[in-house]
C-alpha cells in the first residue's frame, strides 16, 4: 500500500520531470534543426519524446515513459540499448588515444583489427575496408571510387550509376541522387548520371542496352531494401543474374549493406543470402550498433590492386574521421559481444517468431498481406482488398503506428510510392515474449483503427 508521503513524493518527481521536459522542449524548438522532420510540426509541437536512457529493446523518456523500439531506432541499434561494455570500450580507448589521423599511411591498432575482422566476415575476396562516418558517406565513396576506377583505366565516359526503384542509399549530396525513392531525390543534390530501374532482370538489360554499357560505371542495390519497404529481391537468383550482367558488360556491382550488414538478415551480410560477391560493399549502422558513428566501403582484392597499380600519387579522398580510433574500438567490442552471446543466432530464432506473428496477423485481419521476413527484418502490408492488392485512399499504416504509440511502441510506417507498410527491425536481444508483445500491440492497434475507418 502506497502511503500519503510516497504519493506526494511521486507527484513531485512527476512535476519535476514535466518541468524539465517543457524547459528542454522550448530550447529544442528554438535551436535544434531536426533531420527528416516536418518543419511545421517541429515549430508547432516541439519534440515528441526526449529520451534519456534505454535498456534492451526499450527506450525511456525524460518523463519516465517506457516504449518498445521496434525498429532499433534507425535500423541500427542491433545489440540493444544500454550495453555498458561499449561505453567502457570507448572510455578505455579514449584514455589511451581518442583520435589520430589515418592519412598518409598512419594507422592504429583498432582500425587494423577492425579491418581484419571485416575481411574475415565478408564473402569472397572482399578484404580491404575504407572507413567513413556513416552510410551516406560510404555510398558517396563507392560512387566516387567506381567513377575514378574507370577513369584511370581509360574509360572516362563510364560515369552512370544504376539503382533500383524504392531503393534508399543516403541523403548526402552524392548519395541522395542514387536513392530510388523520389521524395529524397527532390531535395537538391549535385551528383549527376544516375538511372533508376525496375526490379527485374529484363528491365536492367534493356536499360544497359539503351544507355550503352560503355557509359555505366556501377550498379548499386540493397540485398534487401530497407527504407523502401523491406523488399526482398524478386527471385533467389536475382543477384546472381545481376552479377553476370555486370561481368559481361564491365560494370561494377556495389552491395549497399548499410542496413543488411552485420547479421540483420541472419547472415554476416545480406548478400550472403544470395551467394554473390560484389565488387564493393557499403557498410555502417550495425557495425557499432549505433554506439558510435562509423561506416565504410569494403573492396575486393582485385579492385584494390588495380587501383594501386593504376594510380600515380595520392588517392585524393578521405574524411577527417576515417577509421576513428574510438569508433573502431566500439565496433570491435560490439561484434565481439554479438558473437560471444550468440545474438547473431538469436536473429534467426526470433526472426522465425516474428514471421509466426505476421502469419497470425494475416489470419486474424483480412487487411494484412504481402508479409515478408528475413532474419530480424520484416514487414506487413495493409490492403483494402488484399486479393487485388488495392490500398485504402489514405494510408492506414500511419494510423496503426500512431495507435501503437498509445500502447508504448514506436513503429515505422512506410508509405512511399503507394505502399501502406509497417516495418520491423528490433534489436537482436529481443525475446520470444517481447516478439509476442510487439505482435499483440499491432493486433490491438489495427483492430482499434479499423473501428474508426
Amino acid at each position: 500500500m502506497i502511503r500519503e508521503g510516497e504519493i506526494t513524493m511521486l507527484l513531485e518527481v512527476t512535476e519535476s520531470a514535466q518541468k524539465k521536459y517543457e524547459e528542454l522542449a522550448e530550447l529544442d524548438k528554438k535551436h535544434f534543426f531536426h533531420p527528416s522532420t516536418s518543419f511545421r510540426q517541429q515549430k508547432a509541437d516541439g519534440p515528441g519524446f526526449i529520451f534519456t536512457e534505454g535498456k534492451g529493446i526499450y527506450l525511456k523518456d525524460i518523463r519516465g515513459r517506457e516504449v518498445i523500439d521496434s525498429l532499433s531506432s534507425l535500423w541500427n541499434v542491433n545489440i540493444g540499448h544500454g550495453r555498458e561494455e561499449l561505453a567502457i570500450a570507448a572510455m578505455e580507448q579514449m584514455k589511451k588515444l581518442a583520435y589520430s589521423s589515418t592519412f598518409a599511411t598512419n594507422s592504429h591498432e583498432p582500425v587494423i583489427r577492425l579491418a581484419a575482422k571485416i575481411a574475415e566476415m565478408a564473402p569472397g575476396d572482399l578484404n580491404y575496408t575504407f572507413f567513413t562516418c556513416g552510410g551516406s558517406e560510404s555510398n558517396d565513396t563507392a560512387f566516387k571510387t567506381a567513377r575514378y576506377y574507370w577513369k584511370v583505366k581509360g574509360y572516362k565516359n563510364k560515369t552512370k550509376i544504376i539503382s533500383r526503384g524504392k531503393s534508399y542509399h543516403g541523403v548526402s549530396i552524392g548519395a541522395s541522387p542514387a536513392t530510388g525513392l523520389f521524395p529524397f531525390r527532390d531535395f537538391p543534390g549535385l551528383s549527376q548520371d544516375h538511372l533508376y530501374v525496375d526490379s527485374s532482370i529484363e528491365a536492367l538489360k534493356e536499360m544497359i542496352e539503351r544507355e550503352g554499357a560503355e557509359t555505366i560505371a556501377a550498379i548499386i542495390s540493397e540485398p534487401v531494401q530497407g527504407s523502401g519497404g523491406v523488399n526482398l529481391p524478386p527471385s533467389q537468383n536475382f543477384f546472381k543474374e545481376v552479377r553476370e550482367i555486370c561481368d559481361q558488360n564491365d560494370i561494377l556491382f556495389i552491395a549497399d549493406e548499410v542496413i543488411n550488414g552485420f547479421y540483420r538478415t541472419g547472415k554476416n551480410f545480406g548478400i550472403d543470402n544470395f551467394d554473390v560477391v560484389p565488387d564493393m560493399m557499403a557498410i555502417a549502422k550495425g557495425i557499432t550498433s549505433g554506439y558510435a558513428p562509423l561506416g565504410g566501403v569494403v573492396f575486393t582484392d582485385r579492385l584494390k590492386e588495380e587501383l594501386t597499380e593504376l594510380t600515380e600519387g595520392n588517392f585524393y579522398h578521405g574524411y577527417t574521421y576515417s577509421g576513428h580510433n574510438t569508433a573502431c574500438a566500439v565496433a570491435l567490442k560490439n561484434l565481439e559481444i554479438i558473437e560471444q552471446e550468440k545474438l547473431n543466432e538469436n536473429v534467426n530464432l526470433m526472426g522465425a517468431e516474428l514471421l509466426k506473428g505476421f502469419k497470425y496477423l494475416e489470419q486474424t485481419h483480412e487487411e494484412i498481406g504481402n508479409i515478408r521476413q528475413i532474419g530480424l527484418l520484416g514487414a506487413i502490408e495493409i490492403f483494402k482488398d488484399r486479393e487485388t492488392k488495392t490500398t485504402f485512399e489514405e494510408p492506414v499504416s500511419l494510423k496503426v503506428v500512431e495507435e501503437a504509440l498509445k500502447h508504448n511502441m514506436i513503429g515505422r510506417a512506410i508509405v512511399y510510392e503507394g505502399q501502406d507498410t509497417i516495418a520491423f527491425a528490433p534489436p537482436f536481444c529481443i525475446t520470444k515474449d517481447e516478439v509476442e508483445k510487439v505482435i499483440s500491440i499491432i493486433d490491438t492497434s489495427l483492430t482499434a483503427v479499423k473501428q474508426r475507418l
